[in-house]
């Protein structure tokens, strides 16, 4: 029996690296200008295209890590330079995990290369599944599947509220209701192909933080798309409608499968933001001095600093075991991929306002990145499941009672 081990191996080690290399060297440097600009910095999206970091072969490559650490490890360090160039990047990832969780062999080689684009051109693909009135109640969605029998079409109307990359996307996968009565598990996830007429998407919203990554409502208009563009078959979608009008136990419903498959990346790119934070905040102390010796001395400073790196470290052990249990089918029986995305995202949260307040004055100017992490990591407590739902997902799993 092998001995129990957290260490990386040589092959992970280089990943990481390489990420952090290319994080340091072109993410960080762009990271202030982009955000004032708030514009989807294609330039950096096309650098990392063309090393190899953007596209499907890289994430191909990493999920087939048998530990499933990959991703995390690369999320982590691209976030460390910059979430809003990192979801610039790998905000594609959410429609590919979408296509790869409910679509056929054949759906993924038709539609995930149109995602990325390539080098000379690249582009990016969007996940629509939040609405106005449906965001965390996904029962709730009002966005519609209707199947037009005699063309072999679905038409698809309705509106989508928040959706990375939406309107700017050269492939859109939309879940809708085609069978309201039945709620979630009446819902299917749709491929809406470059250039269908009717899908329209309003002007990039203004956010808090993540300023360099594209959100923006999708509006749906009658859109009409093949019969073929039903992630998963017809047939398929069928059977599953067929067994929840029998009462009998549903399989997962396309937005929660998605969001299962990215949890625990999303709270390794959570880590990249706090671990950010930290790094800057212990190395302004030991710099900054007042009554005459570095603030690190001071207890306070020093304790605040000791419960980043605490955190910090806990969260990762969340977010990696996650990953592992979901890399290698392990049933999340106590809500472990919910617990990774909520820990790292309350941790992000925390440590950022705690560099801030170690800077002090200095940590409220734009002088100091500080600022622009504590915007970007409150959306890590909001966005793929609410804290508040995270804490629900774990307490009915723990209690195997439907807490409301």
């Amino acid at each position: 029996m092998p001995e129990f081990s957290l260490d990386l191996n040589e092959e992970q080690r280089d990943l990481r690296d390489w990420v952090h290399g290319f994080a340091a060297d072109v993410v960080r440097p762009a990271a202030a200008e982009w955000d004032a600009r708030e514009e989807t910095p294609w330039p950096v999206i096309q650098e990392a295209a063309k090393i190899g970091l953007y596209g499907f072969e890289f994430l191909a490559n990493a999920w087939a890590d048998p530990s499933g650490l990959a991703l995390c490890l690369a999320n982590e360090e691209l976030f460390w330079g910059d979430a809003g160039i990192g979801m610039a990047i790998f905000g594609t990832s959410l429609a590919v995990a979408a296509i790869y969780g409910s679509g056929t062999p054949d759906q993924m080689v038709e539609w995930v290369p149109q995602c990325f684009g390539d080098a000379a051109d690249p582009k990016v693909a969007a996940f629509c599944t939040t609405e106005p009135e449906a965001g965390s109640d996904v029962a709730s969605m009002r966005t519609r599947a209707r199947y037009d029998e005699a063309n072999d079409e679905w038409v698809l109307s309705g509106q989508k509220a928040y959706a990375t990359n939406g309107g700017i996307a050269n492939v859109h996968v939309v879940t809708a209701s085609v069978e309201p009565e039945l709620g979630s598990r009446g819902q299917a996830a749709f491929i809406v192909p470059p250039g269908t007429p009717g899908l329209n998407g309003a002007k990039k919203l203004k956010k808090l933080g993540l300023r360099a990554s594209h959100t923006a409502d999708v509006f749906l208009d009658d859109v009409r798309v093949p019969g073929s563009c039903l992630l998963g078959g017809k047939e398929a979608l069928d059977a599953r409608i067929a067994r929840a009008r029998e009462g009998r136990k549903a399989q997962g419903q396309a937005a929660m499968r998605t969001f299962e498959l990215s949890r625990p990346a999303v709270g390794a790119q959570a880590l990249g933001v706090a671990r950010a934070a930290y790094e800057y905040a212990l190395e302004y102390a030991k710099g900054r001095v007042q009554f005459g010796r570095p603030i690190i001395e001071n207890q306070a400073i020093a304790f605040a600093l000791a419960d980043m790196r605490m955190e910090i470290d806990a969260a990762r052990l969340l977010v990696w075991r996650a990953a592992w249990m979901g890399r290698n089918n392990r049933t999340f029986e106590a809500g472990e991929g919910s617990m990774s995305k909520l820990k790292a995202g309350e941790v992000a949260v925390a440590v950022t306002e705690k560099a801030v307040q170690i800077l002090g004055g200095a940590g409220f100017l734009r002088e100091h990145p500080v600022e622009r992490w504590y915007r970007d990591a409150k959306i890590y407590t909001i966005f793929e499941g609410t804290s508040e739902i995270q804490r629900l997902v774990i307490s009915r799993a723990i209690s195997g009672t439907y807490i409301r």
